[in-house]
Protein backbone atom coordinates (compact mmCIF):
# COMPACT_ATOMS: atom_id res chain seq x y z
CA UNK A 1 0.00 0.00 0.00
CA UNK A 2 1.53 3.28 -1.13
CA UNK A 3 1.11 6.17 1.27
CA UNK A 4 0.90 9.70 -0.02
CA UNK A 5 3.62 12.01 1.34
CA UNK A 6 2.58 14.45 4.03
CA UNK A 7 2.51 18.24 3.57
CA UNK A 8 6.14 18.57 4.60
CA UNK A 9 7.34 15.61 2.51
CA UNK A 10 6.03 16.49 -0.97
CA UNK A 11 9.03 16.33 -3.32
CA UNK A 12 7.25 18.38 -6.00
CA UNK A 13 5.10 20.86 -4.10
CA UNK A 14 3.88 24.05 -5.75
CA UNK A 15 6.25 26.08 -3.58
CA UNK A 16 9.13 23.97 -4.83
CA UNK A 17 8.07 24.42 -8.45
CA UNK A 18 7.76 28.20 -8.09
CA UNK A 19 11.11 28.37 -6.32
CA UNK A 20 12.67 26.30 -9.09
CA UNK A 21 11.13 28.65 -11.68
CA UNK A 22 12.78 31.67 -10.06
CA UNK A 23 16.14 29.91 -9.76
CA UNK A 24 16.08 28.76 -13.40
CA UNK A 25 15.09 32.24 -14.62
CA UNK A 26 17.93 33.84 -12.67
CA UNK A 27 20.34 31.16 -13.87
CA UNK A 28 19.37 31.71 -17.53
CA UNK A 29 19.66 35.48 -17.23
CA UNK A 30 23.03 35.23 -15.49
CA UNK A 31 24.31 32.76 -18.05
CA UNK A 32 23.28 34.94 -20.97
CA UNK A 33 24.91 37.97 -19.34
CA UNK A 34 28.16 36.04 -18.98
CA UNK A 35 27.92 34.98 -22.61
CA UNK A 36 27.33 38.62 -23.62
CA UNK A 37 30.39 39.80 -21.73
CA UNK A 38 32.63 37.17 -23.29
CA UNK A 39 31.37 37.51 -26.86
CA UNK A 40 30.73 41.25 -26.79
CA UNK A 41 27.07 40.64 -27.72
CA UNK A 42 24.83 43.64 -27.29
CA UNK A 43 22.97 43.71 -24.01
CA UNK A 44 19.60 44.30 -25.64
CA UNK A 45 19.77 40.97 -27.46
CA UNK A 46 20.65 39.20 -24.25
CA UNK A 47 17.71 40.89 -22.51
CA UNK A 48 15.30 39.79 -25.23
CA UNK A 49 16.56 36.21 -25.14
CA UNK A 50 16.35 36.01 -21.35
CA UNK A 51 12.82 37.44 -21.32
CA UNK A 52 11.66 34.96 -23.99
CA UNK A 53 13.25 32.00 -22.16
CA UNK A 54 11.72 33.05 -18.84
CA UNK A 55 8.30 33.48 -20.42
CA UNK A 56 8.43 30.03 -22.01
CA UNK A 57 9.39 28.37 -18.75
CA UNK A 58 6.79 30.37 -16.83
CA UNK A 59 4.12 29.44 -19.38
CA UNK A 60 4.98 25.77 -19.05
CA UNK A 61 4.82 25.86 -15.25
CA UNK A 62 1.62 27.96 -15.25
CA UNK A 63 -0.11 25.52 -17.60
CA UNK A 64 0.81 22.59 -15.38
CA UNK A 65 -0.78 24.43 -12.46
CA UNK A 66 -3.88 25.97 -14.06
CA UNK A 67 -5.03 23.04 -16.22
CA UNK A 68 -5.88 20.83 -13.19
CA UNK A 69 -7.65 23.79 -11.55
CA UNK A 70 -9.83 24.26 -14.63
CA UNK A 71 -10.78 20.57 -14.55
CA UNK A 72 -11.52 20.76 -10.81
CA UNK A 73 -13.74 23.79 -11.38
CA UNK A 74 -15.70 21.89 -14.05
CA UNK A 75 -16.13 18.83 -11.84
CA UNK A 76 -17.11 20.95 -8.82
CA UNK A 77 -19.72 22.75 -10.94
CA UNK A 78 -21.13 19.39 -12.05
CA UNK A 79 -21.31 18.20 -8.44
CA UNK A 80 -23.15 21.38 -7.42
CA UNK A 81 -25.69 20.61 -10.20
CA UNK A 82 -26.32 17.12 -8.81
CA UNK A 83 -24.02 15.09 -11.09
CA UNK A 84 -21.91 12.99 -8.71
CA UNK A 85 -20.47 10.67 -11.37
CA UNK A 86 -17.63 12.86 -12.59
CA UNK A 87 -14.17 12.60 -11.08
CA UNK A 88 -10.97 14.62 -11.23
CA UNK A 89 -7.88 13.16 -12.85
CA UNK A 90 -4.40 13.87 -11.59
CA UNK A 91 -4.72 12.06 -8.27
CA UNK A 92 -1.24 10.69 -8.90
CA UNK A 93 0.37 14.13 -8.75
CA UNK A 94 2.75 14.51 -5.82
CA UNK A 95 1.85 18.06 -4.90
CA UNK A 96 -0.98 20.08 -3.34
CA UNK A 97 -3.09 19.76 -6.50
CA UNK A 98 -2.86 15.97 -6.26
CA UNK A 99 -4.08 16.13 -2.65
CA UNK A 100 -6.91 18.46 -3.72
CA UNK A 101 -7.90 16.05 -6.51
CA UNK A 102 -8.04 13.17 -4.03
CA UNK A 103 -10.17 15.25 -1.65
CA UNK A 104 -12.61 16.29 -4.39
CA UNK A 105 -13.00 12.70 -5.59
CA UNK A 106 -13.54 11.50 -2.04
CA UNK A 107 -16.17 14.19 -1.52
CA UNK A 108 -17.88 13.15 -4.77
CA UNK A 109 -17.89 9.52 -3.60
CA UNK A 110 -19.48 10.51 -0.29
CA UNK A 111 -22.11 12.69 -1.96
CA UNK A 112 -22.90 9.94 -4.46
CA UNK A 113 -23.34 7.45 -1.60
CA UNK A 114 -25.61 9.87 0.29
CA UNK A 115 -27.70 10.44 -2.83
CA UNK A 116 -27.96 6.69 -3.42
CA UNK A 117 -29.03 6.09 0.19
CA UNK A 118 -31.63 8.85 -0.11
CA UNK A 119 -33.12 7.26 -3.20
CA UNK A 120 -33.04 3.83 -1.54
CA UNK A 121 -34.77 5.29 1.52
CA UNK A 122 -37.57 6.80 -0.56
CA UNK A 123 -38.02 3.56 -2.50
CA UNK A 124 -37.96 1.34 0.58
CA UNK A 125 -40.25 3.53 2.66
CA UNK A 126 -42.72 3.83 -0.21
CA UNK A 127 -42.74 0.07 -0.65
CA UNK A 128 -43.03 -0.70 3.05
CA UNK A 129 -45.83 1.80 3.68
CA UNK A 130 -47.80 0.81 0.61
CA UNK A 131 -48.53 -2.74 1.78
CA UNK A 132 -50.23 -2.01 5.14
CA UNK A 133 -52.00 1.05 3.72
CA UNK A 134 -53.42 -1.00 0.87
CA UNK A 135 -54.49 -3.79 3.25
CA UNK A 136 -56.08 -1.34 5.68
CA UNK A 137 -57.87 0.45 2.87
CA UNK A 138 -59.21 -2.83 1.50
CA UNK A 139 -60.58 -3.82 4.90
CA UNK A 140 -62.26 -0.45 5.44
CA UNK A 141 -63.66 -0.37 1.91
CA UNK A 142 -65.19 -3.82 2.42
CA UNK A 143 -66.80 -2.64 5.65
CA UNK A 144 -68.14 0.55 4.08
CA UNK A 145 -69.48 -1.31 1.01
CA UNK A 146 -71.13 -3.94 3.17
CA UNK A 147 -69.00 -6.78 1.82
CA UNK A 148 -67.71 -7.46 5.33
CA UNK A 149 -69.34 -6.80 8.66
CA UNK A 150 -67.56 -4.63 11.19
CA UNK A 151 -67.14 -7.61 13.48
CA UNK A 152 -64.27 -7.98 15.98
CA UNK A 153 -62.22 -10.15 13.61
CA UNK A 154 -62.40 -7.61 10.79
CA UNK A 155 -61.56 -4.75 13.13
CA UNK A 156 -58.71 -6.82 14.56
CA UNK A 157 -57.26 -7.14 11.06
CA UNK A 158 -57.51 -3.39 10.55
CA UNK A 159 -55.91 -2.82 13.94
CA UNK A 160 -52.96 -5.04 13.10
CA UNK A 161 -52.33 -3.14 9.88
CA UNK A 162 -52.47 0.12 11.86
CA UNK A 163 -49.97 -1.35 14.31
CA UNK A 164 -47.66 -2.23 11.47
CA UNK A 165 -47.93 1.32 10.14
CA UNK A 166 -47.09 2.59 13.60
CA UNK A 167 -44.06 0.32 13.75
CA UNK A 168 -42.81 1.57 10.39
CA UNK A 169 -43.25 5.19 11.45
CA UNK A 170 -41.35 4.47 14.67
CA UNK A 171 -38.54 2.94 12.60
CA UNK A 172 -38.40 6.09 10.47
CA UNK A 173 -38.22 8.21 13.63
CA UNK A 174 -35.32 6.07 14.86
CA UNK A 175 -33.61 6.56 11.51
CA UNK A 176 -34.15 10.32 11.79
CA UNK A 177 -32.58 10.32 15.26
CA UNK A 178 -29.70 8.31 13.87
CA UNK A 179 -29.05 10.84 11.10
CA UNK A 180 -29.43 13.85 13.37
CA UNK A 181 -26.58 12.65 15.53
CA UNK A 182 -26.63 13.41 19.21
CA UNK A 183 -29.23 11.58 21.31
CA UNK A 184 -28.98 11.90 25.09
CA UNK A 185 -28.51 8.68 27.02
CA UNK A 186 -30.42 8.14 30.24
CA UNK A 187 -28.27 5.37 31.63
CA UNK A 188 -29.19 3.84 34.96
CA UNK A 189 -28.62 0.51 36.77
CA UNK A 190 -31.28 -2.18 36.29
CA UNK A 191 -31.75 -5.90 36.88
CA UNK A 192 -31.10 -7.82 33.69
CA UNK A 193 -33.34 -10.87 34.21
CA UNK A 194 -36.73 -9.13 34.65
CA UNK A 195 -35.82 -6.57 32.01
CA UNK A 196 -34.92 -9.13 29.31
CA UNK A 197 -37.84 -11.31 30.34
CA UNK A 198 -40.20 -8.46 29.49
CA UNK A 199 -38.49 -7.84 26.15
CA UNK A 200 -38.77 -11.53 25.23
CA UNK A 201 -42.45 -11.59 26.17
CA UNK A 202 -43.13 -8.62 23.89
CA UNK A 203 -41.10 -10.23 21.09
CA UNK A 204 -43.08 -13.47 21.43
CA UNK A 205 -46.38 -11.63 21.15
CA UNK A 206 -45.12 -9.67 18.14
CA UNK A 207 -43.96 -12.88 16.43
CA UNK A 208 -47.36 -14.47 17.00
CA UNK A 209 -49.07 -11.50 15.34
CA UNK A 210 -46.64 -11.11 12.46
CA UNK A 211 -48.31 -13.59 10.10
CA UNK A 212 -51.60 -11.71 10.00
CA UNK A 213 -49.90 -8.35 9.79
CA UNK A 214 -48.05 -9.47 6.67
CA UNK A 215 -51.08 -11.18 5.14
CA UNK A 216 -49.92 -14.72 5.86
CA UNK A 217 -51.73 -17.68 7.33
CA UNK A 218 -48.83 -18.85 9.45
CA UNK A 219 -47.18 -17.07 12.36
CA UNK A 220 -43.78 -17.48 13.99
CA UNK A 221 -45.25 -18.49 17.35
CA UNK A 222 -43.56 -21.87 16.80
CA UNK A 223 -40.14 -20.32 17.51
CA UNK A 224 -39.12 -20.90 21.12
CA UNK A 225 -37.51 -17.99 22.96
CA UNK A 226 -35.05 -18.93 25.70
CA UNK A 227 -33.46 -16.59 28.24
CA UNK A 228 -30.12 -17.40 29.85
CA UNK A 229 -28.87 -14.90 32.45
CA UNK A 230 -25.97 -15.65 34.78
CA UNK A 231 -25.72 -14.87 37.56
CA UNK A 232 -29.50 -14.53 38.04
CA UNK A 233 -29.04 -11.32 40.06
CA UNK A 234 -26.97 -9.74 37.27
CA UNK A 235 -27.31 -5.95 36.98
CA UNK A 236 -26.20 -3.62 34.20
CA UNK A 237 -25.81 0.11 33.65
CA UNK A 238 -27.32 1.35 30.37
CA UNK A 239 -30.18 3.30 28.80
CA UNK A 240 -33.04 0.83 29.08
CA UNK A 241 -35.01 2.35 26.20
CA UNK A 242 -32.11 2.25 23.77
CA UNK A 243 -31.12 -1.24 24.89
CA UNK A 244 -34.72 -2.32 24.26
CA UNK A 245 -34.26 -1.24 20.62
CA UNK A 246 -31.13 -3.37 20.37
CA UNK A 247 -32.55 -6.53 21.92
CA UNK A 248 -35.94 -6.26 20.21
CA UNK A 249 -34.38 -5.82 16.78
CA UNK A 250 -31.92 -8.67 17.31
CA UNK A 251 -34.68 -11.03 18.51
CA UNK A 252 -36.96 -9.97 15.66
CA UNK A 253 -34.19 -10.65 13.14
CA UNK A 254 -33.40 -14.03 14.74
CA UNK A 255 -37.07 -15.09 14.69
CA UNK A 256 -37.41 -14.14 11.02
CA UNK A 257 -34.53 -16.42 10.04
CA UNK A 258 -35.30 -19.31 12.38
CA UNK A 259 -36.47 -22.66 10.99
CA UNK A 260 -39.89 -24.05 12.01
CA UNK A 261 -39.91 -24.89 15.71
CA UNK A 262 -36.48 -23.28 16.01
CA UNK A 263 -34.94 -21.85 19.13
CA UNK A 264 -33.69 -18.32 19.80
CA UNK A 265 -31.47 -17.91 22.84
CA UNK A 266 -30.80 -14.58 24.54
CA UNK A 267 -27.72 -14.91 26.75
CA UNK A 268 -26.49 -12.28 29.22
CA UNK A 269 -23.25 -12.28 31.19
CA UNK A 270 -21.31 -9.80 33.31
CA UNK A 271 -18.62 -7.83 31.50
CA UNK A 272 -15.16 -6.80 32.61
CA UNK A 273 -16.12 -3.50 34.22
CA UNK A 274 -18.74 -2.47 36.79
CA UNK A 275 -22.18 -2.36 35.20
CA UNK A 276 -20.90 -3.74 31.90
CA UNK A 277 -22.86 -6.36 30.01
CA UNK A 278 -22.14 -8.99 27.36
CA UNK A 279 -25.33 -9.89 25.52
CA UNK A 280 -25.72 -12.53 22.82
CA UNK A 281 -28.69 -13.44 20.62
CA UNK A 282 -28.38 -16.77 18.81
CA UNK A 283 -30.72 -18.53 16.40
CA UNK A 284 -30.69 -21.85 14.57
CA UNK A 285 -31.17 -20.43 11.09
CA UNK A 286 -28.89 -20.58 8.03
CA UNK A 287 -26.40 -18.16 9.56
CA UNK A 288 -24.57 -15.32 7.85
CA UNK A 289 -21.88 -16.09 5.25
CA UNK A 290 -18.50 -14.78 6.32
CA UNK A 291 -18.23 -12.64 3.18
CA UNK A 292 -21.41 -10.75 4.17
CA UNK A 293 -20.72 -10.21 7.86
CA UNK A 294 -19.17 -6.78 7.37
CA UNK A 295 -22.38 -5.60 5.65
CA UNK A 296 -24.86 -7.00 8.17
CA UNK A 297 -25.35 -3.70 10.00
CA UNK A 298 -25.63 -1.52 6.90
CA UNK A 299 -28.92 0.18 6.16
CA UNK A 300 -31.36 -1.61 3.87
CA UNK A 301 -29.19 -4.72 3.89
CA UNK A 302 -31.58 -7.70 4.02
CA UNK A 303 -28.96 -10.37 3.42
CA UNK A 304 -29.03 -13.22 0.96
CA UNK A 305 -30.57 -15.75 3.33
CA UNK A 306 -34.10 -16.75 2.51
CA UNK A 307 -36.95 -16.77 4.89
CA UNK A 308 -37.15 -13.04 5.61
CA UNK A 309 -40.47 -11.31 5.74
CA UNK A 310 -39.75 -8.22 3.74
CA UNK A 311 -38.52 -6.01 6.54
CA UNK A 312 -37.04 -2.60 6.02
CA UNK A 313 -33.46 -3.73 6.47
CA UNK A 314 -33.01 -1.05 9.15
CA UNK A 315 -33.31 -3.10 12.35
CA UNK A 316 -29.67 -4.09 12.67
CA UNK A 317 -28.51 -0.62 11.58
CA UNK A 318 -30.58 0.90 14.39
CA UNK A 319 -29.17 -1.68 16.81
CA UNK A 320 -25.61 -0.71 15.87
CA UNK A 321 -26.50 2.97 16.33
CA UNK A 322 -27.96 2.37 19.81
CA UNK A 323 -24.94 0.30 20.88
CA UNK A 324 -22.62 2.99 19.52
CA UNK A 325 -24.37 5.59 21.68
CA UNK A 326 -23.31 3.56 24.71
CA UNK A 327 -19.74 3.35 23.46
CA UNK A 328 -20.16 -0.42 23.07
CA UNK A 329 -19.49 -2.94 20.32
CA UNK A 330 -21.77 -5.16 18.25
CA UNK A 331 -20.79 -7.81 15.75
CA UNK A 332 -21.30 -11.31 14.40
CA UNK A 333 -19.63 -13.90 16.61
CA UNK A 334 -18.46 -17.33 15.50
CA UNK A 335 -21.07 -20.05 15.92
CA UNK A 336 -21.21 -23.71 14.95
CA UNK A 337 -24.90 -23.34 14.10
CA UNK A 338 -27.07 -20.44 13.06
CA UNK A 339 -26.20 -16.82 13.68
CA UNK A 340 -24.86 -15.34 16.92
CA UNK A 341 -24.80 -11.57 17.44
CA UNK A 342 -22.76 -10.31 20.39
CA UNK A 343 -23.27 -6.95 22.07
CA UNK A 344 -20.81 -5.54 24.61
CA UNK A 345 -21.80 -2.54 26.71
CA UNK A 346 -19.07 -0.77 28.74
CA UNK A 347 -21.16 -0.09 31.86
CA UNK A 348 -20.38 2.79 34.22
CA UNK A 349 -18.02 5.35 32.60
CA UNK A 350 -14.67 5.84 34.28
CA UNK A 351 -14.78 8.60 36.84
CA UNK A 352 -18.55 8.46 37.17
CA UNK A 353 -19.86 8.48 40.65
Amino acid sequence: MNARPGPGLRPFSIKTKLGTLVVVSVFITTGLLMVALRTETELRFITVFSVIASMLITQFVAHSLTAPLDEMTTVARSISNGDYTRRVSGTGRRDELGDLAVTINRMADDLEAVDRHRKELVANVSHELRTPIAALRAVLENVVDGVQAADPETMRTALKQSERLGGLVETLLDLSRLDNGVVPLRARPFEVWPYLSGVLKEAGLAAARRGLAFGRNSTRADVHLHLDVFPPELTAHADAERLHQVVANLIDNAIKHSPPHGRVTVRARRGEHPGSLVLEVQDEGPGIPEAERHRVFERFNRGSATGGDGGTGLGLAIARWAVGLHGGDIGVAESSRGCRIRVTLPGVPKGAG
